[in-house]
């Protein structure tokens, strides 16, 4: 073993139902910037990234795209790890739950619980969502849909996404068995969930009303790991996805050695949907084997759009692919650690992201460097000057303002509060762009006070190094440029920097390449707001198999459109459907022989849908076909949002049925 501390940070597991947009990628970029962190502070690292790739909605996504579920899954997990390349994610292992190592640790798990009673055959029955893989009460939903007799029939969960039925032989996980130990050791961990604060909200909302037990096992689909004393059954996700965190470590193997080093895990990195299952059923999982429990759990909030969560419906998803390749890596990286405040959602708008560009980017840090750099050459040959203590009488306050604001990065670094951590570094590079302006260099240049302006420039020259070294975690391409342009090599020393460790006899380059050219506000603004609307141009062929309908309202992006048959259709007949509050049953006429049935969620804006009959409509004539409420929906009615209102889109009624729009 090492003698090294060790540090070990994972992230979730994401399940593979989606391309990942940049809420998935802070989660990945915050745990890469501690692990970055932790190196550099001389810690032996092991960060863990990866994919939950079983369940029931995967085993029906390849079955609907045709393929096997290990293709389906393989294809994404190369997606993944393509963009966590792209993201420059530093990961020491991308553990995928089909890995054969991991399924039998999972196997023998669960085994070891069954033989020692914490799990136990019994059966459930309840309402249960495929696309969330998760059960809920009927209390639980956010919708809930009846029949002429008042009967329960079904209904929406809090994702949006609809629920069905179950009721099937299951094992159960003991929770309420460890609820008391589970309590004492929120009491004896305070610091064991942060943001402070959510830990009241599991203790109040899950805990205090009373633990049920978990359901751990299905029986109504084969793509998982099997209990291999019970074959018919696949053990549930909670304990699959969950042991990730541990079976990659090598617990449960014959080599132990990676587990014994870096158990039990210093951060959990998450988001706060899934809180729940990380400080309730993780620990008392973990609490069944024997074994120490994490010490952190982070539970970050999300980014969301001015008009709400990230949508695809709503055509405001932001992916990282795209910010990247227009703006390269340090900039997304820096505006997703600096934008999210600790505890609580942050706003995405392309204007902050462009202003954030400029503002702090090119004009507080690139606008510092240059005017450094090109004094450096104009004053001194490009010779950085030994430094000097004290020559001039602002030499103090700036070196006292760097010793502070080191101090507070370290501090908010292990509070994981990145837009602080930021906050000392810039307010770093504040006052040294405010010492350049109190020294006045030219006029010291003009008046030939040579051993002055020596120590100004070395004071900027070691400011900027101490800079390039607090950035090094999040922005590793800007820290090198500036390393380089003060003629230093790309090694850093976080635990030792600070500004009068500035090494001698360095040569600046004669003119370096901005870091970040600054940018027309407007246009790129513009730019952004296209992208998020759906104009992208590199998404991958259009699927219709692969779409789902979001709120009956799915957005189809722009470039794919000739790829869509959009045609005219006739309402022939329209009516609420029994038991839901949302859906309307049209019975169209689109000119190809036979009626076709839809189901649209606008209930609430035609309080008088009969008024449609006659109507011309514009719909998606090729989407899969879907049930929903048991009825068969044909397609999708294109409409317009306006004001909190939702129109449908009509055309002329000399249009014949059935013509193509396009």
């Amino acid at each position: 073993m090492t003698d090294k501390k060790s540090f070990y940070i994972t992230t979730p597991i994401y399940y593979p139902s989606g391309k990942l947009h940049i809420g998935n990628a802070y989660t990945n970029i915050a745990s890469d910037v501690l692990a970055r962190y932790k190196r550099l502070m001389g810690y032996d690292v092991f960060y863990l990234t990866g994919l939950d790739e079983h369940g029931q909605k995967i085993q029906e996504k390849a079955a609907e795209a045709g393929k096997s579920p290990q293709t389906y899954v393989d294809e994404v997990a190369e997606d993944v790890q393509k963009l966590w390349q792209l993201l420059d994610i530093s990961h020491d292992k991308f553990i995928r739950t089909t890995d054969k190592d991991h399924e039998a640790v999972v196997a023998q798990i669960f085994e070891r619980l069954l033989a020692q009673d914490d799990i136990y055959l019994g059966e459930y029955s309840g309402w249960y969502s495929v696309s969330d893989e998760e059960f809920f009460t009927e209390n639980q939903l956010a919708e809930v849909f009846r029949d002429a007799d008042g009967r329960v029939t079904g209904g929406i969960a809090p994702s949006g996404h609809e629920v069905k039925w179950v009721s099937e032989e299951s094992y159960f996980l003991r929770l309420s068995k460890y609820a008391d130990r589970l309590v004492a050791f929120y009491q004896e961990h305070p610091e064991f969930i942060q943001p402070h604060g959510r830990m009241n909200e599991m203790l109040k909302n899950f805990i205090e009303p009373g633990l049920e037990d978990l359901a751990v096992s299905r029986t109504s689909f084969t793509w998982g790991v099997k209990v291999p004393s019970n074959p018919k059954h696949v053990v549930y996700v909670w304990i699959d996805a969950l042991s990730n965190y541990i079976s990659a470590l090598g617990y449960g193997t014959s080599d132990t050695k990676t587990f014994d080093q870096f158990w039990p895990a210093d951060i959990h990195m998450l988001g706060k949907d899934i809180l729940r299952f990380h400080s309730i059923y993780w620990p008392v999982l973990l609490m069944a084997l024997d074994l120490p429990l994490p010490k952190r759990l982070i539970a970050h909030g999300w980014f969301v759009m001015q008009d709400g969560k990230m949508s695809k419906s709503k055509g405001n998803v932001v992916y990282p692919e795209m910010l990247v390749e227009r703006y390269g890596l340090d900039a997304l990286r820096y505006y997703l650690m600096r934008s999210l405040p600790v505890g609580s959602d942050g706003t995405f708008t392309p204007e902050d992201y462009v202003g954030r560009i400029n503002y702090e980017l090119a004009n507080d840090l690139g606008n510092l460097l240059n005017r450094t750099v090109a004094m450096i050459n104009k004053y001194f040959d490009g010779e950085i000057p030994s430094y000097q203590e004290n020559v001039t009488s602002f030499d103090a306050s700036l070196a006292e303002t760097v010793a502070e604001n080191i101090k507070s990065y370290h501090n908010y670094m292990e509070a994981v509060d990145f837009p602080k951590v930021l906050d000392s570094i810039w307010q770093i590079i504040a006052r040294t762009n405010k010492y350049i302006d109190e020294t006045t260099p030219w006029i010291l240049a003009k008046e030939e006070k040579t051993q002055e302006l020596a120590s100004v420039m070395s004071h900027l020259a070691a400011s900027l190094r101490v800079v390039a070294h607090l950035i090094q975690p999040f922005m590793m391409i800007t820290a090198t440029g500036i390393m380089t342009q003060l003629g230093l090599d790309n090694t850093y020393h976080l635990e030792t920097i600070s500004l009068e460790s500035l090494p001698a006899n360095l040569t600046v380059v004669k003119k370096g390449e901005p870091l970040f050219p600054r940018l027309d506000m407007e246009e790129e603004i513009a730019y952004i707001k296209e992208q998020m609307s759906g104009k992208q141009t590199t998404e991958k062929p259009w699927d219709p198999a692969e779409v789902e309908l979001v709120n009956e309202k799915d957005a189809i992006k722009f470039d794919l459109f000739d790829k869509v048959e959009i045609r005219v259709a006739e309402v022939k007949d329209v009516q609420k459907v029994p038991g839901s509050d949302k859906l309307l049953q049209f019975r169209l006429d689109a000119g190809d022989g036979e009626d076709r049935q839809i189901l649209s969620g606008i209930a609430k804006y035609y309080p008088n849908p009969e008024e449609l009959i006659g109507q011309k409509l514009q719909i998606v004539a090729n989407l899969k076909p879907r049930k929903m409420m048991g009825l068969l929906s044909q397609g999708m009615i294109l409409s317009a949002e306006h004001d909190g209102q939702l129109t449908i889109l009509t055309v002329d009624q000399k249009v014949p049925n059935g013509s193509q729009i396009g």
